[in-house]
Protein backbone atom coordinates (compact mmCIF):
# COMPACT_ATOMS: atom_id res chain seq x y z
CA UNK A 1 0.00 0.00 0.00
CA UNK A 2 1.49 3.60 -0.30
CA UNK A 3 2.56 6.31 1.56
CA UNK A 4 1.04 8.82 1.36
CA UNK A 5 3.43 11.85 1.84
CA UNK A 6 1.96 14.41 4.69
CA UNK A 7 3.19 17.88 3.43
CA UNK A 8 2.28 20.96 5.80
CA UNK A 9 -0.34 23.18 4.64
CA UNK A 10 -1.55 26.57 6.13
CA UNK A 11 -5.61 25.68 7.01
CA UNK A 12 -7.83 25.75 9.53
CA UNK A 13 -8.63 22.40 8.63
CA UNK A 14 -7.59 18.88 10.30
CA UNK A 15 -4.91 17.67 8.16
CA UNK A 16 -3.22 15.58 10.58
CA UNK A 17 -3.70 12.33 9.03
CA UNK A 18 -1.53 9.69 10.28
CA UNK A 19 0.56 7.67 7.36
CA UNK A 20 2.71 5.59 8.75
CA UNK A 21 5.59 4.30 7.08
CA UNK A 22 4.05 0.99 7.10
CA UNK A 23 1.82 2.33 4.77
CA UNK A 24 4.52 1.83 1.75
CA UNK A 25 5.10 3.56 -1.12
CA UNK A 26 3.64 6.07 -3.26
CA UNK A 27 3.84 9.36 -4.88
CA UNK A 28 1.07 10.85 -3.65
CA UNK A 29 0.91 13.78 -0.49
CA UNK A 30 -1.44 13.54 1.89
CA UNK A 31 -2.62 16.58 1.12
CA UNK A 32 -3.14 16.03 -2.41
CA UNK A 33 -4.92 12.65 -0.85
CA UNK A 34 -7.65 14.72 1.22
CA UNK A 35 -8.09 17.07 -1.35
CA UNK A 36 -9.39 14.28 -3.30
CA UNK A 37 -11.79 13.07 -0.11
CA UNK A 38 -13.01 16.69 -0.25
CA UNK A 39 -14.22 16.46 -3.77
CA UNK A 40 -16.18 13.62 -2.81
CA UNK A 41 -18.78 15.13 0.10
CA UNK A 42 -21.02 15.71 -3.01
CA UNK A 43 -21.39 12.38 -3.65
CA UNK A 44 -23.15 9.18 -2.16
CA UNK A 45 -20.74 6.82 -3.70
CA UNK A 46 -18.06 6.96 -5.74
CA UNK A 47 -15.77 4.58 -8.31
CA UNK A 48 -12.28 3.98 -8.87
CA UNK A 49 -12.02 5.69 -11.91
CA UNK A 50 -12.86 9.25 -9.77
CA UNK A 51 -9.63 9.46 -7.67
CA UNK A 52 -7.67 8.67 -10.61
CA UNK A 53 -9.16 10.87 -12.47
CA UNK A 54 -9.19 13.87 -9.63
CA UNK A 55 -4.79 13.30 -8.64
CA UNK A 56 -4.56 12.51 -12.56
CA UNK A 57 -3.02 9.08 -11.32
CA UNK A 58 -3.53 5.68 -12.99
CA UNK A 59 -5.99 3.28 -12.01
CA UNK A 60 -3.40 1.20 -10.29
CA UNK A 61 -2.18 3.90 -8.51
CA UNK A 62 -5.68 5.20 -7.39
CA UNK A 63 -6.23 1.49 -5.84
CA UNK A 64 -2.85 2.12 -3.96
CA UNK A 65 -3.95 5.49 -2.48
CA UNK A 66 -7.39 4.13 -1.78
CA UNK A 67 -6.08 1.12 0.27
CA UNK A 68 -4.15 3.71 2.49
CA UNK A 69 -7.36 5.72 2.65
CA UNK A 70 -9.59 2.73 4.21
CA UNK A 71 -6.71 1.62 6.84
CA UNK A 72 -6.94 4.59 8.30
CA UNK A 73 -10.75 4.55 8.22
CA UNK A 74 -11.44 7.87 5.71
CA UNK A 75 -13.22 5.42 3.21
CA UNK A 76 -14.55 2.77 3.24
CA UNK A 77 -15.96 0.04 0.39
CA UNK A 78 -19.88 0.23 -0.45
CA UNK A 79 -21.08 -2.76 -2.51
CA UNK A 80 -18.81 -4.24 -5.28
CA UNK A 81 -16.66 -1.64 -7.02
CA UNK A 82 -17.99 1.45 -5.18
CA UNK A 83 -16.85 3.80 -1.93
CA UNK A 84 -17.73 6.11 0.40
CA UNK A 85 -16.02 8.98 2.51
CA UNK A 86 -16.85 8.10 6.20
CA UNK A 87 -17.01 11.11 8.72
CA UNK A 88 -13.77 10.78 9.42
CA UNK A 89 -12.68 11.59 6.23
CA UNK A 90 -14.77 14.59 5.59
CA UNK A 91 -13.90 16.11 8.74
CA UNK A 92 -9.69 15.37 7.89
CA UNK A 93 -10.36 17.19 4.32
CA UNK A 94 -11.87 19.66 5.49
CA UNK A 95 -14.95 18.85 3.22
CA UNK A 96 -18.66 21.39 3.96
CA UNK A 97 -21.44 20.97 2.32
CA UNK A 98 -21.83 22.80 -1.43
CA UNK A 99 -23.69 25.39 -1.60
CA UNK A 100 -22.42 27.21 -4.52
CA UNK A 101 -23.71 27.12 -7.90
CA UNK A 102 -21.05 26.75 -10.48
CA UNK A 103 -21.83 29.87 -11.86
CA UNK A 104 -21.26 31.60 -9.06
CA UNK A 105 -17.45 30.43 -8.39
CA UNK A 106 -16.77 31.09 -11.74
CA UNK A 107 -17.36 34.29 -11.46
CA UNK A 108 -14.95 34.41 -8.47
CA UNK A 109 -12.34 33.08 -10.19
CA UNK A 110 -12.68 35.28 -13.64
CA UNK A 111 -12.28 38.30 -10.92
CA UNK A 112 -9.45 36.52 -8.84
CA UNK A 113 -7.68 36.06 -12.14
CA UNK A 114 -8.12 39.64 -13.42
CA UNK A 115 -7.00 40.77 -10.04
CA UNK A 116 -3.57 38.47 -10.56
CA UNK A 117 -3.13 40.36 -13.46
CA UNK A 118 -3.34 43.46 -12.24
CA UNK A 119 -0.64 42.84 -9.58
CA UNK A 120 1.47 41.19 -12.20
CA UNK A 121 1.12 44.06 -14.09
CA UNK A 122 1.86 46.59 -11.16
CA UNK A 123 5.91 46.85 -10.79
CA UNK A 124 5.24 48.40 -7.37
CA UNK A 125 3.42 45.41 -6.19
CA UNK A 126 5.73 43.56 -3.01
CA UNK A 127 5.09 40.34 -4.60
CA UNK A 128 5.03 38.79 -8.60
CA UNK A 129 2.60 36.02 -9.14
CA UNK A 130 4.29 32.64 -10.87
CA UNK A 131 1.64 30.02 -10.45
CA UNK A 132 -2.11 30.17 -9.95
CA UNK A 133 -4.35 27.04 -9.63
CA UNK A 134 -7.78 26.21 -9.03
CA UNK A 135 -8.89 22.93 -8.10
CA UNK A 136 -11.78 21.21 -6.83
CA UNK A 137 -15.53 19.62 -6.95
CA UNK A 138 -16.59 22.78 -9.26
CA UNK A 139 -14.66 21.12 -12.08
CA UNK A 140 -16.83 18.09 -11.67
CA UNK A 141 -19.82 19.64 -13.43
CA UNK A 142 -22.10 19.00 -10.27
CA UNK A 143 -25.26 21.07 -9.50
CA UNK A 144 -24.10 22.86 -6.19
CA UNK A 145 -19.67 22.74 -5.19
CA UNK A 146 -17.57 23.61 -2.11
CA UNK A 147 -15.86 26.81 -2.47
CA UNK A 148 -13.06 26.87 -4.82
CA UNK A 149 -9.70 25.75 -3.88
CA UNK A 150 -6.72 28.27 -5.34
CA UNK A 151 -2.94 27.61 -4.86
CA UNK A 152 -1.05 30.75 -5.42
CA UNK A 153 3.00 31.08 -6.60
CA UNK A 154 4.05 34.77 -4.75
CA UNK A 155 7.76 35.89 -5.74
CA UNK A 156 9.33 38.99 -4.09
CA UNK A 157 10.31 41.26 -6.59
CA UNK A 158 12.88 42.41 -4.69
CA UNK A 159 14.34 40.10 -2.54
CA UNK A 160 15.07 41.48 0.97
CA UNK A 161 16.34 37.97 2.69
CA UNK A 162 14.74 35.62 5.33
CA UNK A 163 12.36 34.20 2.75
CA UNK A 164 11.41 31.89 5.12
CA UNK A 165 11.00 33.71 8.38
CA UNK A 166 7.99 34.28 10.58
CA UNK A 167 7.62 38.08 9.28
CA UNK A 168 7.71 36.92 5.71
CA UNK A 169 5.54 34.28 6.21
CA UNK A 170 2.77 36.53 7.50
CA UNK A 171 3.13 38.97 5.24
CA UNK A 172 2.61 36.46 2.07
CA UNK A 173 -0.92 35.36 3.92
CA UNK A 174 -1.82 38.62 4.19
CA UNK A 175 -0.90 39.04 0.52
CA UNK A 176 -2.89 36.02 -0.35
CA UNK A 177 -5.93 37.20 2.20
CA UNK A 178 -5.94 40.85 0.26
CA UNK A 179 -6.05 39.11 -3.15
CA UNK A 180 -8.84 36.71 -1.79
CA UNK A 181 -11.21 39.81 -0.86
CA UNK A 182 -14.21 38.84 1.05
CA UNK A 183 -15.46 36.18 -0.90
CA UNK A 184 -16.57 33.09 0.41
CA UNK A 185 -16.36 31.15 -2.83
CA UNK A 186 -12.48 30.81 -2.66
CA UNK A 187 -10.05 29.28 -0.77
CA UNK A 188 -6.96 31.17 -1.01
CA UNK A 189 -3.36 29.53 -0.15
CA UNK A 190 0.03 29.36 -0.77
CA UNK A 191 0.70 27.11 -3.69
CA UNK A 192 2.42 23.63 -3.37
CA UNK A 193 3.59 20.81 -6.23
CA UNK A 194 0.80 18.67 -5.62
CA UNK A 195 -1.78 21.13 -6.47
CA UNK A 196 0.21 21.79 -10.12
CA UNK A 197 0.17 18.10 -10.49
CA UNK A 198 -3.14 17.30 -9.45
CA UNK A 199 -6.69 18.04 -11.89
CA UNK A 200 -6.95 22.33 -11.87
CA UNK A 201 -7.27 25.30 -13.77
CA UNK A 202 -4.93 27.49 -14.19
CA UNK A 203 -5.31 31.33 -13.48
CA UNK A 204 -2.30 32.70 -15.17
CA UNK A 205 -3.54 34.35 -18.49
CA UNK A 206 -0.07 32.82 -20.26
CA UNK A 207 -1.56 29.31 -19.37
Amino acid sequence: MPRLVQQSRPSKNKTSGKFSAADAKASVSAAAAFSFLKETKGLLTWTLSVPAKSLKISLAEAKQVLAALEMQGYIKPHGTGEWLTTLAGESVSGAKTPRFTPESIEEALAALRTRIKLVNQDSKAAYKITDAVAFGDFLSGQARAQAADVGIQLVRRKSEGGEHSKKEQVARLAFLRHLREKTQMLNVRPYEEWMGSRTHRSLLSSK
